[in-house]
């Protein structure tokens, strides 16, 4: 597997000087090859730039040296740039991926010294969860972030595996993806609301599959994380759930209502993460709650929604 950086920041095939490519193909063509996500790895603590270094080549080829869960790693990834609209014709961007704390002579050579940076310093959009970014030759961007996804729900307490740090890659050139967050309150006041759209470049984004719980069965799918602020749950932010944007609008909708023996999940504010199509970074909105019910702006709320973010599952009320 050869590749090369073009203008658009996806990878091709590369000049034969590029003495480096070979040591990194004769990698490749080891067994366990295979595409991936912008997941990269698990760490037990969030990484640092003083733990994580993030390489780029002229090729487009990313280098992430760290500690996860297995201790130091290397990661090479590439071949992945921005994200397409939700199609059946094709699959979604993911970048492929290769872990070079393999034993051989091709890992060792690659991760040892032939790889040289050509990522300039950061010059990208403002970014929550992020540990470091750097700007490619031909402009376009690639960062790092770090974020607990797994969490559980309604404020519990993590342990173990769901209390770990996600390391995540992206790489993009032009606009973000756009979370819009919208608050009101359901059933005459009795619970707060939370509404709202996933978009990129104009266009929503979904997917076309979920299991029956609702998690994503395709590379176009979208999680949003919601978690609260000082609530019935406990001091800072925990998580309260996470649901999927809706096929075809890219739209959702969540109340903050009671579980079982869970009390809501009122707070003091919220904070949406949207997990990045494609190659896209994962995106962050803050907001302050509602506050008291007000008749005038939920009518006027409900009037929205009506029209911009409604289908059958999300209905005014």
């Amino acid at each position: 597997m050869e590749l090369r950086a073009t203008p658009t920041g996806r990878t091709s095939r590369p000049p034969a000087r590029a003495v480096w490519l070979a040591m990194l193909a004769a990698v490749l063509a080891l067994p366990g090859v295979a595409p991936a996500s912008n997941l990269i790895d698990r760490a037990t603590v969030r990484p640092t730039q003083a733990t994580l270094k993030l390489r780029v080549n002229k090729e487009n080829v990313a280098l992430l040296t760290y500690k996860g869960l297995a201790g130091r790693r290397r990661v090479a990834g590439w071949d992945a740039v921005n994200a397409i609209p939700p199609t059946r014709a094709r699959d979604q961007e993911r970048f492929k991926l290769r872990y070079l704390d393999v034993q051989g002579r091709p890992a060792r050579r690659f991760a040892g010294g032939t790889f040289v940076n050509a990522c300039r310093p950061y010059t990208g959009p403002k970014l929550s969860w992020l540990v470091t970014g750097c700007t490619a030759h031909d402009g376009s961007w690639w960062a790092v972030q770090a974020w607990q996804r797994a969490l559980p729900n309604y404020g519990l307490r993590p342990t173990g595996d769901l209390a770990v740090w996600e390391i995540r890659l992206s790489h993009w050139s032009g606009e973000l993806p756009v979370l819009t967050m919208k608050q009101d309150w359901s059933y005459g006041g009795r619970w707060e609301h939370l509404y709202g759209s996933v978009t990129y470049r104009g266009r929503p984004m979904y997917g076309f599959r979920t299991t029956s719980r609702g998690a994503p069965l395709d590379r176009f799918g979208v999680l949003v994380y919601i978690d609260t602020f000082n609530s019935a749950y406990g001091r800072g932010w925990r998580r309260e759930n996470s649901f999927v944007t809706h096929n075809p609008r890219g739209i959702f909708c969540y109340g903050l209502y009671p579980h079982r023996s869970r009390p809501k999940g009122k707070g003091a504010k919220y904070r949406a993460t949207m997990v990045g199509p494609g190659a896209l970074p994962d995106i962050v909105w803050t907001g302050n709650s509602v506050g008291r019910y007000n008749t005038k702006r939920d009518r006027a709320a409900n009037k929205e929604q009506a029209a911009r973010f409604s289908d059958k599952l999300c209905r005014p009320n």
